[in-house]
């Protein structure tokens, strides 16, 4: 079962609206994040070890980035586009002139038409969402991402977030007056939570409004406390079939116009702990598309008895 069949995949939502496929390319330009630097806290998130997922690439500009980016992409053709997706740390984390600078340098780009900005909800004040209005105004594909993780404030102080769901409501708001398309973050597995939890934290960011959504399991990777508690035997990942049960209810329980950035992850290799099957990717992506398409029939049917 091909998942751009049964949701509004990030993919299929650019072809239909560019005509072409759009690839995102990470991007690191250095930040950190207030929960590092000691301006909220310190340890950054329990769980967080960019190394992990993200490029060893802070020595390269970010244009050199996006070209390595562009050539890396398998099956590239010369008509596609791509945005450039700033991923490690807080992206909107410094002044907003020094900002600028790195979002309109990727821009610059042969074949960028946009910007995908992973942030957390604390740190979106005026002048940067200004920014990206303006940049969104001059013809750019503009999304703000924001890390949620999880609408229950217990559980964000629990993993050192060092914000709390007020901060996401006021960043969504605010975000929506400019127009701004917002992809929102969860994560199912984080310490404490259970279904009812991922339920209520979907329910309440949908109460809210956003554009996307990226649905991922926790992973336990090196050199975090949440790899200490792992190896102690105080935390347990979540099964794949668990995650892909769930995550097919969440997403059964969203409009049909919701654009689904992603509905799985994985970490390098050589870093993940655990889960184990995050690693199978594209068989985890085809079991959440059949029990999908089996709770949409299942609604059919019943809707027409």
């Amino acid at each position: 079962m091909n998942l751009d069949q049964v949701v509004l995949t990030f993919g299929r939502a650019m072809r239909e609206r560019h005509g072409v496929r759009v690839h995102k390319i990470c991007i690191d330009a250095g930040f950190t994040c207030p929960n590092r630097d000691g301006s909220k806290g310190i340890g950054g998130c329990t769980f967080c070890n960019n190394r992990s997922f993200s490029p060893a690439s802070r020595r390269l500009s970010v244009q050199e980035q996006v070209t390595r980016g562009q050539a890396a992409i398998r099956h590239a053709r010369p008509q596609d586009r791509y945005l450039a997706y700033f991923q490690a740390y807080t992206n909107t984390y410094d002044d907003v002139r020094t900002l600028e600078q790195l979002y309109r340098g990727a821009l610059e780009c042969d074949g960028v038409i946009g910007l995908s900005i992973g942030t957390r909800p604390d740190c979106v004040p005026e002048p940067v969402l200004n920014l990206l209005a303006r940049l969104r105004d001059d013809g750019h594909e503009v999304w703000l991402e924001l890390g949620l993780q999880s609408a229950f404030d217990a559980t964000l102080d629990r993993v050192n977030r060092c914000h709390g769901f007020a901060d996401y409501a006021d960043a969504v708001r605010r975000a929506q007056r400019r127009g701004l398309q917002t992809c929102t973050h969860l994560i199912l597995g984080l310490p404490g939570e259970e279904e009812f939890h991922w339920q209520a934290s979907l329910e309440l960011v949908l109460a809210h409004g956003t554009d996307g959504l990226k649905i991922h399991p926790l992973h336990v990777v090196r050199n975090t406390l949440l790899a200490h508690d792992l190896r102690a035997g105080r935390y347990r990942p979540v099964s794949r079939e668990r995650y892909v049960e769930a995550t097919a209810q969440l997403v059964h329980a969203c409009p049909d116009n919701m654009v689904f950035h992603r509905l799985t992850g994985t970490a390098r290799g050589d870093m993940l702990l655990g889960p184990d099957w995050c690693a199978e990717k594209w068989s985890v992506i085809n079991d959440i598309a059949a029990r999908v398409a089996s709770l949409r029939a299942g609604a059919i049917q019943e809707s027409a008895a």
